[in-house]
């Protein structure tokens, strides 16, 4: 074997008959080192928003969230209640509402979600870490206050130091009472504060109170949701399994990144999508390994003979120039990691690339991550293999006879 890659090192790198033969290698390494780049950098702006995101959501979601399975609401009895504060893993909770409304103030108005929630919500989320102005204020006397998301604050124009004009929310009654009234009910808030989590959650939100919730909507022990905080190293499987011990299986317990499972799902598929596009990209690249190969082959003619007479079989010949793609391949897949760590460099210290001025970053976020390495180089060795088999098996049928010329 060490015969073979000798061999193959010195077809690669020593002298050709023409300086063309040099110039498709280095076309070939240089294509696969860009592919390699690419590969990389692609992942790891995925990587990047995916860590960027999911710390929004974390910002704004419970460590874990219990949901019905079918349905909007479930009910919640006191003494399942009473059970609730028992289980040890659990050190605070909170009963949550949520319901699509029609929001009012000055005329304007937008559909969104009004989310009552109760005195533990505080406790369960860190609400001042979302909060960019105001308080939150549930209920003060007898005036419901809520705080509302910076994108249906943008969409109604509503001004929270307004104390005249209250913000209207019309939700349809759950069961009409009598002909010709009325099908829908309404109660006014007053906004107290703005949050922003950077997610589609500030676009349509308000936070009030879970009594406001309950009045407008006409619930009682009826809940959309159970938000949880858990003690520190708390086992989050154990917990799962003693909350469906006592709630049935009619709902289900959700952590912090199953709470958006759908959307990081969406995002890894999109990741993975661009990385096979540039992975056909990478196999059209792959085309001039074969070429560059398929000269060499050419070139060393005469050499292949002599081999063959010396007592070298085709598989020896054809390990030859089997490794000789190989190590153009790993040479392109070293530039090419190269080349990634400096414009990750260069994106990371100076934001090489922006994004628009709307978004909530000014430069594309990256991640580099050890799986991505191991992955690409997966691919590209996958590649190269299959580009340099042709040519190396074309190699080893070659006649043992020489040429004269």
């Amino acid at each position: 074997m060490s015969l073979i890659l000798n061999i193959a090192k010195r077809y690669l790198f020593g002298k050709k008959s023409t300086n063309v033969i040099n110039i498709i290698t280095g076309v070939s390494i240089l294509g696969i080192a860009i592919g390699t780049a690419a590969l990389i950098l692609i992942l790891s702006v995925f990587n990047g928003f995916e860590t960027l995101l999911s710390g929004m959501f974390n910002a704004f979601n419970p460590d874990y969230k219990i949901i019905p399975i079918e349905g909007k609401i479930f009910e919640l009895e006191d003494d399942q209640i009473t059970q609730l504060n028992s289980i040890p893993e659990i050190e605070a909770y909170s009963k949550v509402i949520e319901e699509v409304a029609l929001f009012e103030y000055q005329g304007s108005q937008e559909f969104g979600m009004i989310k009552g929630v109760d005195d533990e919500f505080t406790q369960v989320v860190d609400v001042d870490s979302f909060l960019i102005k105001g308080a939150f204020k549930p209920i003060v006397g007898d005036i419901s206050y809520g705080i509302v998301g910076i994108g249906m604050l943008n969409k109604l124009g509503i001004n929270i130091n307004d104390r005249l004009n209250p913000v209207t929310i019309y939700v349809p009654l759950r069961k009409k009472r009598i002909m010709g009234a009325k099908e829908y009910t309404f109660y006014d808030i007053y906004p107290s504060g703005v949050f922003s989590v950077r997610s589609e959650n500030e676009l349509d939100y308000l936070i009030s109170s879970l009594a406001f919730a309950e009045k407008l909507l006409g619930y009682k022990n009826q809940y959309s949701s159970i938000e949880i905080k858990i003690k520190e190293n708390s086992e989050g499987a154990l917990l799962k399994k003693k909350i469906t011990d006592l709630l049935g299986s009619s709902v289900a317990v959700k952590n912090r990144f199953e709470q958006d499972e759908a959307f990081l799902k969406i995002m890894n598929i999109e990741k993975w999508v661009s990385y096979l596009i540039v992975s056909f990209t990478l196999l059209l690249v792959a085309f001039n390994l074969v070429g560059c190969l398929w000269m060499i082959v050419l070139d060393k003619r005469n050499d292949i003979a002599v081999l063959k007479t010396l007592g070298l079989d085709n598989s020896g010949i054809l390990g030859i120039f089997f490794s000789v793609g190989m190590m153009v391949s790993l040479m392109g897949l070293i530039l090419g990691f190269v080349i990634a760590l400096f414009l990750y460099f260069l994106q990371s210290q100076y934001g090489l690339v922006g994004v628009p001025d709307s978004f909530i970053i000014s430069a594309y976020p990256i991640d580099l991550k050890i799986i991505d390495f191991l992955v690409v180089s997966l691919t590209v060795f996958i590649l190269g293999g299959l580009a340099s088999i042709f040519p190396a098996r074309k190699a080893s049928i070659i006649p043992t006879r020489f040429n004269h010329d």
